[in-house]
């Protein structure tokens, strides 16, 4: 067997390391193992807060470091503890706020507070996806802004994803930054920070550079990871404008696509 051409390999979780149930698969298990053994790192890189993140942590038995909340948390699993993090300055989002809803009108809304135990809420009309993740309704909008945050969540009565996206970052993208994560997920954020930001930083503490890092996702918000590694593998899944950066497009989340890069790249 070939050395392992890379030290760390980047995942992303829903819609990447996860299939639609949000199992992790033996074979992408097994090949990740394969992975480390190898002497290379495993670091998940996911848009998803500590809170919502750190039971797949666990179950994959990952003690290292993650970045999560779209880059603006590096968390260390083994120590359950948060080692960066980065809030959302709440007056600029609430300006940013009301000049998109004088775009496009009003908008259902969510928010991740800070914190290794922020809660998301979620107000009036926000359509929640399945799944087992927690999260608190509110009714009074002044919750919303109670307590810092790392990130608002943005949805629209008719517009696509794509569109409200394109019309917020285009009306408000010199005051925050604003991204597509997943269906039904627009996010704002702090300007400048992106999935690259956090993980970075957290090559930094590992020792790794950009050079060294193989990174898999499946939307727009992994297109700054893709920009900062050295090889950016997009999921058989993958929207459009992400396929199009993509140094290679694999097979999808729920057919393995991960594991067979790199059970490729270990048998060269």
């Amino acid at each position: 067997m070939s050395p392992f051409p890379y030290r760390l390999v980047a995942t992303d979780l829903d819609g990447t390391l996860l299939r639609a149930d949000e199992s992790v698969s033996d074979r992408t298990r097994a090949a990740l193992a394969a992975v480390t053994e190898a002497g290379a790192a495993h670091i998940v890189v996911t848009g998803r807060a500590v809170p919502w993140t750190r039971h797949i942590l666990d179950d994959l038995g990952y003690e290292g470091i993650a970045v999560c909340g779209q880059g603006a948390q590096v968390y260390h699993a083994g120590e359950h503890r948060l080692l960066t993090s980065l809030t959302l300055d709440r007056q600029l989002a609430g300006l940013a706020l009301s000049k998109i809803e004088a775009e496009v009108g009003p908008l259902a809304l969510a928010a991740s507070r800070d914190g290794l135990e922020g809660e998301v809420l979620m107000g009036p009309g926000y359509q929640v996806q399945e799944g087992p993740l927690p999260y608190v309704p509110y009714e009074d909008p002044a919750e919303l802004w109670a307590a810092p945050l790392t990130k608002l969540y943005l949805q629209h009565p008719t517009l696509s994803d794509d569109e409200l996206t394109r019309i917020a970052r285009a009306t408000v993208g010199g005051l925050v930054d604003v991204v597509l994560a997943g269906p039904g997920i627009v996010e704002i954020l702090p300007l400048g920070l992106s999935k690259a930001t956090g993980l970075s930083l957290a090559a930094r503490r590992l020792g790794v550079k950009a050079a060294d890092t193989i990174a898999f996702g499946d939307m727009p918000n992994d297109i700054p990871m893709f920009a900062w590694a050295a090889h950016g593998v997009a999921m058989g899944n993958a929207h459009e404008e992400l396929r199009a950066v993509a140094s290679e497009v694999t097979s999808s989340n729920e057919e393995d696509g991960i594991a067979v890069v790199l059970e490729r790249l270990l048998s060269a």
